[in-house]
């Protein structure tokens, strides 16, 4: 897959495409359904397919502060796309000048101009340009005056419940992780670099990593989680008991994610790892004495092990 920094990056020559546009964040099941039939769609025109999103988040850059959790980190991302068959990913600088392109002029400068657009695939509630002026119907109209085709793609919904990002966010950030994979079709993933924490789980017996998140990472609620820790290095996913809190009975106040990795003697220090979230076993408790906290902390490896098959 090739990835260009803004539509320019088009080389000179280059033909006729099939493009969808989205911040696509989490690539869940409702964007998977839309980039697979660009891909699709492209294969049976005989051109390339493109996948347009936008860095930073537009939300962020007309909303300054009102970045939501971010469910995929860019490189991760590209990754989920380029599975998909995607033959360019094109992630265009958001910028306030950007922000306020009028409809005609997104489209002009975006689709019609550098990548020579035959067909575009948005999903049913696609809305483009300055304050979201643009819909599918003045996509379609849009087509017409330029000579690129439209179709919308349906929303996918299970049960009545439309997959959203938006929908998505939810669910992490009230610890269903159960139902935030349902909606994206894997584990919810949480990245970050191992750093050294106070070494009280090595105190307690149960050494952990401690992991550092990128800024507006989509962290579950607090709670005790089973999950699965993958390694850079390696391709093997580790069985994990991961606390995310405060460390309520030692009285902490920064909110943490640490991992304890089931029978693992290793060293995780300065690696870069993920986490996929499988279930949430229970709430953050305080305890009285280091005792039962312990025997808290055993149950919830044994019960780790059972949801994880380990």
């Amino acid at each position: 897959m090739q990835r260009w920094r803004g539509t320019q990056a088009a080389p000179g020559g280059w033909g006729r495409a099939v493009a969808t546009i989205g911040v696509f964040d989490g690539v869940h099941r409702g964007h998977q359904q839309i980039i697979g039939h660009t891909v699709k769609r492209a294969g049976e025109l005989g051109v390339q397919s493109v996948v347009i999103t936008f860095d930073p988040h537009p939300s962020e850059v007309v909303r300054p502060g009102s970045h939501p959790a971010v469910l995929t980190e860019p490189a991760r991302k590209a990754e989920l796309i380029e599975a998909l068959g995607v033959d360019v990913l094109c992630v265009i600088p958001f910028t306030v000048e950007y922000s306020r392109l009028s409809p005609e002029a997104f489209v002009h400068d975006a689709l019609v101009e550098h990548l020579h657009t035959a067909l575009i695939v948005v999903g049913e509630n696609f809305r483009f340009g300055h304050k979201a002026a643009g819909d599918v119907d003045l996509l379609r109209r849009l087509g017409r005056t330029f000579g690129f085709g439209v179709e919308g793609a349906p929303l996918v919904a299970d049960e009545g419940t439309v997959f959203s990002s938006t929908y998505i966010r939810a669910c992490v950030d009230a610890g269903d992780v159960v139902a935030a994979s349902r909606a994206l079709g894997r584990p919810h993933r949480l990245e970050g670099v191992v750093v050294r924490g106070d070494q009280r789980g090595r105190e307690l017996g149960f050494p952990t990593a401690n992991l550092l998140t990128p800024p507006n990472a989509a962290v579950p609620a607090d709670g005790i989680y089973a999950a699965w820790l993958v390694r850079d290095r390696s391709p093997e996913p580790l069985p994990a008991s991961v606390s995310i809190g405060t460390n309520p009975t030692f009285a902490g106040k920064e909110r943490r994610v640490e991992a304890f990795v089931l029978d693992f003697q290793g060293d995780l220090y300065g690696e870069r790892v993920s986490l996929d979230f499988v279930a949430r076993l229970r709430e953050q408790r305080t305890y009285s004495a280091i005792e039962p906290l312990v025997a808290q902390i055993r149950e919830d490896v044994e019960q780790t092990r059972q949801v994880l098959g380990k």
